[in-house]
């Protein structure tokens, strides 16, 4: 049985799939291995803070590298700048934005190494392609009371990329954080939450717009985070 032929329906017809948890490990264990998961998980603890966002907001940490993907192997590019046009992020958009780099030992273990095959697999058959210029992104949203977290503060929007894959690393001490997603019209074509570890969405940023409300503590007391890993594919 073709497990990868329920995504890529998906994607050609509607332009997204959500994917629960289970599935997508069970996804990602027949590709590879995800035996540092939790020092890849922990490894979010260690970000830097985003200073480029032009809301004045301080609720936003990442990291960034760069990768080309090929049938051939995976191989990890010199670091560069991360740039989106206005026409794409009308908020932080239009400059190049530097960040500090996802650690060496994360970008080249086991889970992103699996999870970047697993992608370059399912979009390739989506469209083939000889290479892909490759984005990974790890990305902490906190709130504090006074203060809720905008995991897309440029609102609803495309990467300006090909394919994006947004998989739940962790998320404590939160509510909301809604993912909805768009077509081109405006019109809604299905909502979810990535709520448990491995939830993962998979868009296909031509075909649709995507956006994720807003999380606010659960606990006043106490911040809380979203973690997730962000994961662009552009065709070179």
């Amino acid at each position: 049985m073709d497990k990868l032929r329920p995504l890529t329906d998906s994607i050609r017809a509607g332009g997204y799939r959500f994917v629960e948890a289970a599935e997508m490990r069970a996804l990602l264990e027949q590709v590879g291995p995800l035996t540092d998961w939790a020092a890849f998980a922990e490894s979010w603890d260690d970000l830097g803070p985003d200073t480029y966002m032009a809301d004045g907001g301080r609720y936003r940490k990442r990291r960034h590298a760069v990768f080309s993907v090929r049938a051939e192997g995976i191989v990890r590019r010199a670091a560069q700048p991360h740039y989106q046009s206005r026409d794409y992020n009308t908020l932080n958009g239009g400059i190049e934005r530097w960040f500090e780099p996802v650690a060496e030992s994360i970008g080249s273990g086991p889970v992103l190494t699996t999870v970047l095959t697993f992608c370059r697999d399912l979009f390739d058959r989506v469209t083939p392609a000889d290479a892909w210029h490759v984005e990974v992104h790890q990305f902490r949203i906190e709130a504090r009371t006074g203060e809720a977290g905008r995991p897309t503060p440029e609102g609803m929007h495309r990467d300006g990329v090909d394919y994006v894959l947004v998989l739940l690393v962790s998320r404590l001490n939160i509510a909301s954080g809604v993912t909805s997603v768009h077509d081109l019209t405006g019109r809604e074509l299905g909502h979810f939450t990535l709520s448990r570890p491995f939830d993962a969405a998979l868009v296909d940023d031509a075909q649709v717009m995507h956006g994720v409300t807003p999380v606010e503590p659960l606990d006043p007391a106490e911040t809380g985070h979203r973690d997730v890993l962000v994961v662009t594919f552009r065709r070179e």
